[in-house]
């Protein structure tokens, strides 16, 4: 089913090319220095999520690979529905924290990388150079953040819905946190530095990311719960 819902999405962005704004940060915008920084920070990550996903794999667990394939569908449709923000970057969800809940967060590094190749290579979304980047902000920062108030919040009892939902929310908003420091770094305001341009990037982001945060967060329970109700995986099988 994921594997259908991403060919389907592939051949309609092909077929029907949008403007590009760039996923997150786009190529180009940031110095060789910063790009190999960022994807020397996210290579041990990505190690990582390779041995959780030949775990994954392997397992006994029934539809893993189903479910991991729908996980990683959802993280590239969602994050190909894309709204201008920032100059070089732009607002989306990011579809984390369902693969996050599943799976936890190591294998989301992995198919982090394969959505935002796919993204940079055949929809101009995105870039080759700010991949690593890109990677750490919404397929690392943002799934260990979602899956640290998914295991708090499950172990003070709250609803299973509402943990999910605030997984979902606030792994979408660390993504940003993340980027609009990522580009503060590189473009600090001339008078304040980098903590006055983070504010701003932070000040633009919000106005479109809280929303979309939050309708992300509830589609997330959705299909979560879709998927649990039909008997296709059991709750914290693998995650």
């Amino acid at each position: 089913m994921g594997v259908i819902i991403a060919a389907i999405s592939a051949a309609y962005f092909t077929l029907y090319p949008q403007d590009a704004y760039a996923m997150h940060i786009m190529e180009g915008m940031l110095p060789p220095k910063w790009c190999l920084f960022w994807f020397a920070a996210a290579a041990p990550f990505f190690v990582y999520g390779l041995y959780r996903m030949k775990r994954i794999v392997t397992s006994s667990q029934q539809n893993a690979k189903i479910m991991l394939a729908l996980c990683g569908a959802f993280v590239f449709v969602l994050s190909s529905l894309k709204l201008p923000s920032v100059t070089g970057s732009c607002s989306h969800p990011t579809g984390v924290g369902l693969g996050t809940v599943m799976f936890g967060p190591g294998v989301m590094a992995v198919l982090g990388v394969i959505v935002l190749l796919f993204q940079a290579l055949l929809l101009a979304h995105g870039g080759l150079t700010t991949l690593g980047a890109n990677e750490f902000s919404m397929t690392i920062v943002g799934p260990l953040v979602g899956f640290a108030v998914w295991k708090l919040c499950r172990a003070f009892k709250v609803n299973r819905s509402v943990s999910l939902f605030l997984c979902a929310m606030l792994a979408d908003w660390s993504t940003y946190i993340t980027t609009a420091f990522q580009l503060a770094v590189v473009f600090p305001d001339p008078n304040t530095g980098m903590w006055g341009a983070a504010v701003k990037f932070l000040g633009i982001y919000a106005v479109t990311q809280i929303p979309l945060a939050i309708a992300e967060g509830l589609l997330t329970v959705i299909v979560y719960n879709l998927v649990i109700s039909n008997n296709l995986w059991k709750e914290s099988a693998l995650g």
